[in-house]
């Protein structure tokens, strides 16, 4: 399980400790019904304190497991990257910012940039919890493609493009990869999240960036329109006050997501903002589904780098794969030992 670092989960406790649960409570149900009606923000979603403690509570932990659990697959993509510099697009209270420092040692220059003025102030508050992310810079500032685009060895974008008009998002994906050695974007796994993340890696591929993961190639998604999506699961457990707002029976969920991250320009080999060497590296195949593992067989459904999708059957004749395969999960490389076993 993917849990929030223990200084963040006693900070977030803290927060929710300043309001009334009934406040909370309405403040969260505010929230869902927001998100549920899945369209573009046209005003501020999170305007006052309580919005924005409740916001924390019940998002925070299942955006850092998505966002740590991607940034852990592009590391293991990206064995020597080493980024020094960091900007979070609509990063509301700073959960990427957790999550990649958590996953890169190396960074050091931290940006936030979110337009709400009670979530910057919360934000703020939890970071001030850790000393090597007190630093970290608040920009108060809208999504604009029109602006200076944002240049840092890896910049962010989670759970966003889904908020920005239909029309805007092409051009706010060029204007995020524009000086960023490693562009990450993260939304929800839904076909919808999905479909915007196939979109907004066709519009990268088309700007010749080079796909890092979790796609195995570089080619168009192989997954029938409409059929079918891309998306992944990082289990967390539920705790503290977290669990009081969640309200629900079980002590862990499991956050759905869809990703894509890519290097700046040139085919794999590229270098980053500041002089950081990037080489994108990918994944052989990836595993698109919980594997099948029965006595003596692992099923794994994969998207490979040669053949699109594929259905792949690994058993105890197998040997080293076979014993690989028992091990293997939902969202990783696999990458047999053998050819033909995927």
């Amino acid at each position: 399980m993917t849990a929030l670092p223990e200084q963040l989960q006693s900070a977030v406790d803290t927060a929710l400790r300043r309001f009334p649960q009934q406040e909370l409570a309405r403040a969260v149900t505010r929230l869902i019904i927001r998100y549920r009606q899945g369209e573009a923000a046209t005003t501020p979603i999170l305007v006052t304190p309580v919005d924005a403690a409740a916001y924390a509570g019940y998002r925070m932990p299942g955006t850092y497991a998505a966002v740590r659990s991607a940034l852990t697959e592009i590391a293991r993509q990206l064995p020597d990257f080493a980024p020094r510099s960091l900007i979070d697009v609509g990063g509301g209270t700073g959960t990427a910012v957790w999550a990649a420092t958590d996953t890169w040692p190396s960074l050091g220059e931290l940006t936030v940039v979110e337009q709400a003025p009670e979530v910057v102030a919360l934000g703020r508050r939890l970071m001030a919890e850790a000393p090597r992310l007190r630093e970290t810079v608040w920009q108060r500032g809208r999504i604009d493609p029109a602006a200076e685009a944002p240049r840092a060895d890896v910049v962010t974008l989670s759970y966003v493009l889904g908020e920005l008009p239909e029309t805007t998002r092409a051009a706010t994906v060029r204007w995020l990869a524009q000086s960023a050695g490693l562009l990450v974007l993260i939304e929800p796994g839904t076909p919808a999240g999905y479909e915007r993340i196939v979109r907004a890696r066709d519009e990268l591929i088309g700007q010749e960036r080079a796909v890092v993961a979790p796609c195995p190639h570089q080619r168009d998604c192989p997954i029938p329109p409409g059929q079918d999506w891309c998306h992944f699961s990082a289990r967390l457990p539920r705790v503290g006050a977290h669990r009081v707002i969640k309200e629900g029976s079980l002590n862990f969920e499991d956050e759905k997501f869809s990703y894509v991250a890519v290097a700046g320009a040139g085919a794999l080999g590229v270098e980053g903002s500041g002089g950081t060497g990037v080489v994108a590296g990918r994944a052989a195949n990836r595993v698109l589904r919980h594997p099948v593992k029965r006595k003596g067989l692992v099923a794994l459904r994969l998207c490979t780098g040669v053949d699109g999708l594929a259905e792949v059957t690994v058993t105890k004749r197998h040997g080293a794969d076979y014993r690989a395969a028992r091990d293997v999960e939902w969202g990783e490389e696999w990458a047999p030992s053998t050819p033909g076993h995927g």
